[in-house]
């Protein structure tokens, strides 16, 4: 499987687990925010990690780290991630994937083989303004909608979040998302931070206190929302 980045250790990417974080390059999306832009739109050959680098320092931290992220880009991408995802599982760690719910139909396929505990899907925006928040012309709705209602329906543990940029949310948009999504268990707002590694380096973030009244727009519908990583 393709790998270009890989994080030894986080106690904040898989709730709750101390995990580490394999990140695979490639995406479908062009999000003007996208914090990882050398995963999208400038791999680097020189940033690849081979699967038995990975491999051997899992093996190494059985019984200290509980858990493996996989994150890109967009994972669901790697025709080999299957693969990876059982090897993973049999040495007895948790399995969390990140997705932009672009394939529906290849996150149930993961969802089905029992290698995935947690899930985490992006919603980038209110319906209306998909398009333009994920940067692709004329962005088909239809599988982000139904990975949205596949992942309500409980097949394993999962979260949606929002990362709020100014530039493309409102409190009117947050509104229309909550209520799209209903009352589900874990939906957060994340705020923008800028990472140096954008695929637009001019967008900006909200502050604290904008964010705090973001949620409460949310909470009208979603009582569990939250938020992360609000300085």
């Amino acid at each position: 499987m393709k790998i270009n980045g890989f994080q030894k250790m986080t106690m904040l990417d898989f709730p709750d687990k101390l995990a580490c974080t394999v990140f695979t390059p490639g995406c479908n999306w062009r999000c003007p925010f996208c914090h990882n832009a050398r995963l999208v739109t400038h791999i680097e050959a020189a940033d690849a990690w081979e699967e038995q680098e990975i491999f051997s320092y899992l093996q190494k931290r059985r019984g200290v780290l509980e858990g493996v992220c996989i994150t890109g880009g967009e994972p669901l991408m790697q025709p080999d991630l299957p693969a990876f995802l059982e090897k993973i599982k049999a040495l007895g760690f948790l399995v969390k994937v990140d997705t932009n719910g672009t394939f529906p139909d290849r996150l149930e396929h993961l969802l089905a083989s029992g290698n995935v505990d947690y899930v985490a899907m992006d919603i980038k925006n209110s319906r209306r303004k998909y398009a333009v928040t994920s940067g692709v012309k004329n962005l088909d709705l239809k599988p982000i909608e139904e990975s949205v209602e596949f992942l309500k329906s409980g097949a394993v543990p999962y979260e949606f979040r929002t990362t709020v940029v100014r530039d493309f949310h409102t409190a009117e948009d947050f509104a229309e998302i909550a209520e799209w999504l209903g009352d589900v268990p874990a939906y957060y707002l994340q705020q923008f931070v800028n990472s140096g590694d954008l695929i637009d380096g001019g967008v900006r973030g909200y502050d604290a206190a904008e964010m705090k009244a973001l949620l409460e727009e949310v909470k009208k519908y979603i009582p569990n929302a939250r938020l992360r990583g609000v300085a």
